[in-house]
């Protein structure tokens, strides 16, 4: 009996290192797929194979609210409306608050981009058709890809750093995209004070790794935590070279003013880049049947990555 529980054993942890090395396949969706790793721990994807012919194109889903962020929160329906259309799906997962910040998930996406174009040939996708879906920090997320992607650079030990990052279309829900004028102007949103989000401090504790002591210092200069906020903030990198971005943002939405997409809108206008908002009368952080605005986001990916009308 000893000898064949030890044999389950050594199955089961061959089976869990297989499953965590290459993810595990179910239909046409490919589990933790990882992308990179940081202090040991493994930052991972689903994967989504389209259910019909493919498009060539992919749409990144960032799971992500509050910039909390867990596999268990990856919902398969709400992937449907794009792989029935002939897209690839990434379900991205990135370090969580509250042991990592804004800064650290925002690396954590451009990584996933430069993983999904180097694995591109493989997925048989094209590499400048990635569109990218999010709400909340979901959409934050989105947007920062959007606005700040980064050229590839030649790193001989990690050839993942070799490709771009960033996307090529965005549309999401409620985005924060200022965090510096927090639903009006000079009103800052950086964790502190008694405007400060209940439950969503954590990812304001900005850090800096001190070489001498190598360890992690919270930065609590006020002037470098701002320098801190703006870069995170998606409207500071606004330029005409931007991905068309779509918002849907609800008027009476109590936790992310929609003050804030329409600002980031106008200010991609003003630079001239794509971006449209559908403001939602009455509607909050959220509304009854929002999965049906999926397949308004799938006529924009449609429409900005496949050049294709209804």
């Amino acid at each position: 009996m000893f000898i064949h529980y030890i044999k389950y054993l050594l199955a089961s942890l061959a089976f869990t290192l297989l499953s965590t090395s290459i993810g595990i396949a179910q239909g046409n969706r490919h589990s933790d797929v990882i992308y990179g790793r940081k202090y040991g721990l493994a930052l991972t994807m689903d994967v989504f194979k389209p259910t019909v012919k493919s498009n060539r194109a992919a749409i990144v889903m960032i799971v992500s609210g509050g910039w909390f962020s867990n596999p268990e929160a990856i919902n398969p329906k709400s992937t449907n409306p794009f792989t029935n259309r002939g897209y690839h799906v990434f379900a991205v997962v990135h370090g969580s608050q509250p042991k990592f910040t804004i800064p650290e998930a925002i690396e954590d996406l451009h990584r996933a981009t430069k993983f999904i174009r180097s694995k591109a040939k493989e997925y048989d996708i094209d590499p400048e058709k990635i569109g990218i879906s999010g709400g909340s920090a979901g959409g934050h997320l989105s947007l920062m890809m959007g606005v700040s992607g980064k050229k590839g650079e030649l790193n001989l030990k990690d050839p993942v750093q070799g490709f771009a990052s960033g996307a090529n279309a965005v549309a999401c829900f409620f985005p924060p995209t200022d965090f510096l004028n927090w639903g009006e102007e000079g009103k800052e949103q950086l964790g502190r004070g008694p405007q400060a989000i209940p439950n969503i401090v954590a990812p304001f504790d900005f850090v800096v790794f001190n070489q001498q002591k190598k360890q992690f210092e919270l930065i609590e200069d006020a002037m470098e935590r701002r320098k801190i906020g703006a870069a995170i903030s998606p409207i500071t990198h606004v330029s005409k070279l931007s991905a068309p971005s779509l918002l849907i943002h609800g008027d009476q939405d109590k936790l992310v003013s929609i003050q804030q997409a329409e600002s980031f809108v106008k200010k991609m206008k003003e630079a001239g880049a794509i971006a449209e908002l559908d403001t939602r009368k009455g509607a909050g952080h959220g509304w009854v049947n929002m999965d049906k605005d999926l397949e308004k986001f799938a006529d924009w990916f449609d429409l900005h990555l496949l050049n294709k009308t209804k």
